[in-house]
């Protein structure tokens, strides 16, 4: 009973929709049951299907050890609505499945969810100025232009090319920045660090790019309090004193300073259920109806914690400054919550933990369109926040710092010498990360040996070299890659095959020996002094 893991990319939600009905199908124990004096066969009853479901989502690193019983019967009552599953007399349509022994059966087939098309998203060039202009009401003719003597060391050190004067060179004064130009620099690089993580080709079918506010961007990055919590410039926008209020008190249980009055019994509860209708009534989830797909993707990473904190960094500042803030807010009043030892219980049917994922997690992450999987996809989000919400939510330095020396240099004043082209693409910087060890033999194993195969094979097919300059060349080969050439040649046999030896030709008698074969032997006749 294995479920695979599915990776970061576009309608991740559907892959797991479709993966997970395929299992249920192929694995799900059938047998024959009996029902008011009548006999089934390969049938199985709803409290069966929850127990082998429940087991399989639990043990599968796509949703985790989290998901729940009643989660688990929320997604069959969609197995039975989308037709995955049917009741022994072939009803289907409703989700009036429940926990019991009502006996379902698979159709003969059941349909998978379709891809949905999308159209086509145009790329959009960023336009920056050009940066080698003059400013507006001046001429280059009329910079002074100097040429300068370079003794041979400094020349060798700057050109390694023989002594002589460096050619004339002049200053470009580049245009100013203007707020758009900055601004259109923090989205582009923004965007392109979360695809290198990501490794997508492009965030097209995960993100409408449009949609992407680069005020967003720098007001997260730098309006920020001392706590590292946004601060918001409309203060129309904020929490309810009373809901924040209410936070600041659960959050700091039992030391409430705003409280000024004896607490009741049952009080805590009741402050928790105003916590929750506020956040529930929210028109649109914290993380946006537009980033759903970017957030489901990251889920693909959970795996490698460190890539998929640094995903989420990224995704958090795309948000609304305002569902930043309330996110802050909400994520550490339930982490203080769950490790307070002196916190009563808020439910009596489940633990404290699960009632946070299973209370915030639809305000937190929900699609606009109907997903069957985005209560479980929505927990499995919300349980790594509660986990790590103080790395996520924190402005990442190394973004930031890329960027902030990005500007810089386009606002510098350069010195260009005749045939040196500067910036002519703005291209936005590629960015490095650190890489396991398993990753690192992984590249090194297939990423680097398979352009030398193909070199190797080149090498092999070319029909200009002689054999003996072939050899000379596969030798030399060898010995540098020796895994390579093992993999290409793993026996002396193959080996012998590119170079098959040639029939010895037989060696021809000498004319003169065939003359006379049998002429026998004559002395000379010597003369003796």
């Amino acid at each position: 009973m294995e479920h695979r893991i599915v990776g970061p990319g576009p309608y991740r939600a559907t892959r797991l929709w479709n993966e997970t009905v395929e299992l249920f199908r192929a694995k799900m124990p059938l047998r024959k049951h009996r029902c008011r004096f009548k006999s089934y066969e390969h049938c199985f009853t709803a409290t069966e299907a929850v127990d082998w479901l429940h087991e399989l989502l639990r043990r599968s690193q796509n949703f985790g050890p989290e998901v729940t019983r009643k989660q688990t019967v929320q997604l069959l009552k969609k197995f039975l609505k989308n037709h995955v599953i049917e009741d022994i007399k072939g009803k289907w349509g409703q989700e009036d499945f429940e926990d019991n022994r009502h006996l379902y059966r698979f159709p003969p087939s059941s349909p998978l969810k379709p891809y949905p098309k999308r159209p086509p998203y145009q790329k959009d060039v960023i336009k920056f100025p050009k940066w080698n202009d003059a400013p507006p009401g001046t001429s280059q003719e009329n910079i002074p232009v100097r040429p300068l003597v370079m003794n041979s060391e400094m020349w060798y050190k700057r050109h390694s090319i023989a002594i002589g004067e460096v050619p004339a060179c002049r200053l470009v004064h580049r245009r100013q920045l203007t707020e758009a130009n900055v601004e259109e620099i923090w989205k582009s690089m923004t965007l392109s660090y979360l695809q290198k993580i990501l490794g997508l080709d492009s965030l097209e079918e995960v993100l409408d790019i449009k949609l992407v506010n680069s005020k967003f961007i720098i007001h997260n990055v730098y309006s920020v309090s001392k706590q590292g919590v946004v601060i918001l410039d409309d203060k129309s926008k904020e929490l309810p004193h009373w809901v924040l209020s209410a936070m600041k008190c659960l959050a700091n249980w039992p030391n409430c300073s705003d409280l000024k009055q004896p607490m009741c019994l049952g009080f805590e509860k009741d402050v928790f259920k105003t916590i929750a209708d506020y956040y529930g009534h929210l028109k649109e989830p914290l993380l946006t109806f537009h980033l759903f797909d970017a957030f489901v993707s990251v889920l693909g990473l959970l795996q490698k914690e460190k890539m998929a904190i640094e995903a989420f960094q990224i995704c958090c500042l795309l948000l609304p400054p305002e569902n930043r803030r309330k996110l802050q807010l909400l994520m550490r009043m339930m982490a203080r919550i769950c490790l307070n030892k002196e916190m009563p219980p808020l439910c009596d049917g489940f633990g404290t933990r699960t009632l946070m994922v299973q209370t915030f997690s639809h305000c937190i992450l929900c699609s606009k369109d109907e997903v069957d999987l985005d209560d479980l996809l929505a927990a499995r989000l919300v349980t790594f926040l509660m986990d790590n919400y103080q790395e996520i939510l924190k402005v990442p330095l190394a973004l930031q710092t890329s960027i902030e020396e990005r500007v810089a240099h386009l606002q510098r004043v350069q010195i260009k010498y005749p045939g040196a082209d500067m910036d002519i693409t703005l291209s936005a910087p590629s960015f490095c990360r650190q890489i396991s060890p398993e990753e690192f033999e992984y590249q090194r194993a297939y990423g680097s040996q398979e352009p030398l195969a193909a070199l190797l094979e080149e090498v092999i097919t070319d029909a200009k070299l002689s054999s003996k300059e072939k050899k000379k060349k596969l030798k030399q080969f060898q010995k540098s890659y020796p895994e390579v050439y093992q993999e290409r040649f793993p026996t002396p046999e193959s080996e012998a095959l590119l170079f098959p030896e040639k029939p010895k030709a037989k060696p021809q008698l000498l004319m003169w020996a065939l003359k006379n074969p049998f002429q026998p032997f004559q002395r000379t006749r010597s003369f003796r002094m």
